[in-house]
């Protein structure tokens, strides 16, 4: 992603001295080590896609060796801010060589970190298998629209190949899915250039955190100053929102939200940083050969299902007029405050969820209170929606956490959410018909609870009974209707589209 900054800009770079020649022999070794399994280079991309359909595991060229390419992207943009230290007479030729020669292996962890999670990104896109393949398809056509892919030329299935794979059931290769991550990462970066999210302070912290820690604080004016700024931040962030979410995640909350890139990176932010995910996933990071790979994915790919929806979700409800750091702070306590206590205020059905899935990840290696923050994240996804009616009521945090629980056992919301997520869906639309029911019953449940907090008064206590004995004769009618949709062995999109619409003519009666 970072060839945009690079050949634009490389010739600022001291066009007489082009590389250190330790990260020059650091470049080299990173494109031999970061070859993921089966690559070689030598093989052409279609041999690297046959290579998958036989069940070989390799990504595209690009990915595999792409830590030689970044390492020298960082290279020409700290040359650049140490130019900077170099005219204004604080740093010599000579002490500048020597700096960067003692910053070799920080380079080499910076851009081996980004391989990591590209090859990470991918991998959860093959675990999501035809459920990502309707998006995958859609983020093609899309680009194509913009005259910025040309499939034929990228090796990519036309239209008609992708329909004979789904008649068939064989998912878009690793291979593929390499050169979508990239062209995602590269439109991302240059449509943010284009708009004003990198100018928001809140996110300096990505430029000084590009750069090597010897260089932060010596040379923080110099870093904040560096005329490149804004296109470092834009790659921090396309790179962070494509390897978190996968290749479709600016498409698939495009097409769910019609919103723009602005709107999408900002509500990415706030999900990022109001549920602390990058410390979640460090630990998750920390547990690389002690557990299986299978159930590692599997906690990655529930954090990225609360990237995906929660994303989604601060699009759709999101306040970013005061900036991100303010939207992110008031979110992130409304998590830090129920986040450690869902086991015991949610309904008996998610709270056993919780428990089986804390046991469970524990059995398999994984640190108690890592394996009790991941049970709690899906549970975790409802904490906004709270948080929203509290603020739109004036009541306590506590309160609204109450009747929202409160609300979701008398209608069973929980077990129409879980029905809901075992509902699979290989059809595009099928996918977007699933998410407008999900969203309309969780609107239909926020709007009843804040039914419930306005009409309970200074009372604490007993809102929602309240609440119910005031209207038992449609509470009765609205529980029983959606009983008997529901109570079926198999959920189905029809089925759950019929039941939020009876609980969201209650919220509207």
């Amino acid at each position: 992603i970072g060839t945009y900054i690079r050949a634009s800009h490389e010739s600022d770079a001291d066009a007489d001295d082009r590389g250190n020649d330790s990260i020059r022999v650091t470049a080299r070794q990173l494109r031999c080590r970061a070859i993921g399994e089966g690559a070689n280079l030598g093989v052409t991309h279609p041999g690297r896609i046959e290579f998958n359909l036989l069940g070989g595991r390799c990504n595209s060229d690009a990915i595999d060796n792409s830590a030689g390419v970044n390492s020298s992207d960082v290279e020409v943009n700290i040359k650049i801010a140490l130019a900077a230290a170099m005219k204004s007479g604080r740093l010599s030729r000579a002490r500048r060589n020597t700096l960067l020669e003692s910053m070799t292996e920080s380079v080499s962890q910076l851009v081996l970190r980004n391989n990591y999670l590209q090859t990470l990104s991918i991998s959860l896109a093959e675990r999501r298998d035809m459920e990502d393949f309707g998006h995958q398809q859609r983020l093609m056509q899309s680009l194509e629209a913009r005259n910025l892919l040309d499939r034929q030329v990228e090796d990519l299935p036309d239209d008609a190949s992708m329909a004979e794979r789904q008649a068939s059931g064989v998912a878009l290769m690793r291979a593929e899915m390499g050169v979508l991550l990239a062209y995602a990462k590269i439109v991302a970066l240059d449509d943010l250039v284009a708009g004003d999210v990198p100018d928001d302070p809140y996110l300096k912290e990505l430029l000084i955190d590009y750069f090597p820690p010897k260089m932060q604080k010596p040379y923080a004016k110099e870093i904040n100053g560096h005329r490149l700024q804004r296109e470092i931040i834009a790659t921090v962030l396309a790179n962070s929102m494509i390897n978190r979410g996968g290749p479709t995640f600016l498409s698939r909350v495009t097409d769910h939200t019609g919103a723009k890139l602005d709107t999408i990176a900002r509500a990415y932010v706030v999900v990022r940083d109001a549920f602390r995910l990058p410390e979640i996933n460090g630990s998750l990071d920390s547990l690389d050969n002690k557990i299986t790979g299978d159930l590692q994915l599997e906690l990655y790919a529930i954090l990225q299902d609360r990237v995906i929806s929660q994303t989604i979700w601060f699009v759709r409800y999101g306040d970013f007029s005061k900036g991100l750091e303010a939207t992110a702070t008031q979110y992130r306590k409304a998590v830090d405050a129920l986040l450690p206590k869902l086991d015991k205020i949610v309904p008996d059905f998610l709270a056993n969820n919780i428990a089986a899935d804390a046991v469970r990840y524990e059995a398999a290696g994984v640190p108690a209170k890592t394996a009790r923050t991941m049970a709690r994240m899906p549970v975790a996804g409802l904490i906004p929606d709270i948080f929203f009616a509290s603020q739109a009521t004036g009541k306590p945090l506590d309160q609204a956490a109450t009747a929202f629980f409160s609300i979701t056992e008398v209608f069973r919301i929980d077990r129409m959410v879980q029905a809901a997520r075992e509902i699979e869906t290989t059809d595009y639309y099928d996918g977007l018909a699933l998410d407008r029911a999900l969203q309309s019953l969780h609107r239909a449940r926020r709007d009843i609870v804040e039914k419930i907090l306005k009409s309970s008064g200074s009372a604490k206590a007993g809102a929602t009974e309240a609440w119910i004995s005031r209207n038992t004769e449609i509470v009765e009618s609205t529980r029983d209707q959606i009983s008997n949709i529901v109570d079926h062995d198999h959920a189905t999109v029809s089925r759950l589209t019929v039941a939020a619409n009876i609980l969201a003519d209650l919220a509207r009666s």
